[in-house]
């Protein structure tokens, strides 16, 4: 931090936090990670229970997005990188309590799991697709032949991404906004909830779009119980973690997370998801958008405000 903004265990009136300057690609790549890692789950669990054909979107048109998804994550947080030319020690230097070194191992792998993935899809919107190479056909036929395999691989790193995005944040034992072990579960669920989004937004089929209304309304319902839970063990815990939830309980970052994240990110998208569920026609694409802004908000906020809490020496 570039100047102390808490004062005898309370925040320093004469700084604006809204001052400080948070860098936008730490966020943007644990948005696009969470996206990403929530697209690959549904896509490898709806293959698994064989409805391909059932839920296009998902399991076909949503695969060939997610390569591009992680290539964009991992360029922003490239360019976070102060030494950018040295990024390859993280995969040389094992420490096994690192969340970074698990994180660029997990993306090392679930990045070229997302490529075969789009390359097995490629040929339902191409048919007329040919691959250079012989020996990439015979590769087509293996993970045609073994898809299911796959997909069971998928799911478990899908997961690990999922929760690494929060795992990121809450290492960081100095700043007790971080410090907790829900930002991986709500980070998590929340990128599971973008994906449904997402997915609601791609498809043509109202019954899939209907599927993943009611998948994302139970997944809404889900982190906003996590980010309660998050709230009341800060106000259980010391006096600075106390300190962290006043930044969002009459602090200045209140306004912004409860009428953007929690209100418009998801306490409005699940009433209009509901209203759809029980045939009151809605645009579909009005709680999708407001969900995928919520999650990428979400980031940004804990982020920034988490620069804002410390521990008192």
């Amino acid at each position: 931090m570039r100047e102390e903004i808490i004062v005898s265990g309370r925040m320093n009136p004469n700084i604006d936090p809204h001052l400080h300057i948070w860098h936008w690609q730490i966020p943007l790549y644990l948005f696009l990670g969470g996206l990403a890692a929530g697209l690959l789950f549904f896509a490898a669990y709806f293959i698994i229970q064989g409805k391909e054909d059932k839920y296009p979107a998902a399991t076909k048109l949503a695969t060939l997005v997610v390569p591009f998804l992680l290539i964009l994550g991992l360029f922003a947080l490239f360019l976070d990188l102060k030494h950018k030319l040295y990024f390859w020690r993280l995969y040389t230097t094992i420490r096994l309590e690192s969340p970074m070194g698990w994180g660029a191992w997990t993306l090392m792998i679930i990045t070229p799991i997302s490529m075969i993935w789009a390359a097995l899809n490629v040929r339902t919107f191409f048919p007329n697709w040919k691959w250079p190479f012989k020996f990439l056909d015979d590769l087509e036929s293996f993970f045609l032949k073994y898809k299911k395999v796959l997909a069971w691989v998928t799911i478990f790193y899908a997961l690990i991404l999922g929760v690494y995005t929060g795992i990121l944040f809450s290492a960081f034992n100095a700043r007790p906004l971080w410090n907790t072990s829900i930002l991986g579960p709500l980070f998590l669920v929340s990128g599971m909830s973008t994906a449904a989004a997402l997915i609601i937004l791609l498809s043509r089929s109202k019954e899939e779009r209907f599927m993943f209304a009611k998948i994302d309304l139970v997944l809404i319902g889900i982190e906003l119980f996590l980010i309660t839970h998050m709230f009341m063990g800060f106000l259980a815990s010391t006096q600075v973690q106390i300190e962290a939830a006043r930044l969002f309980l009459g602090g200045p970052y209140t306004a912004v997370f409860w009428v953007f994240v929690v209100g418009l990110g998801l306490v409005v998208p699940a009433i209009l998801e509901f209203f759809e569920i029980i045939k009151i026609k809605i645009p579909a694409v009005i709680p999708a958008i407001l969900v995928l802004i919520g999650g990428l908000l979400l980031r940004f906020i804990i982020a920034n405000a988490g620069q804002f809490s410390r521990w008192l020496y």
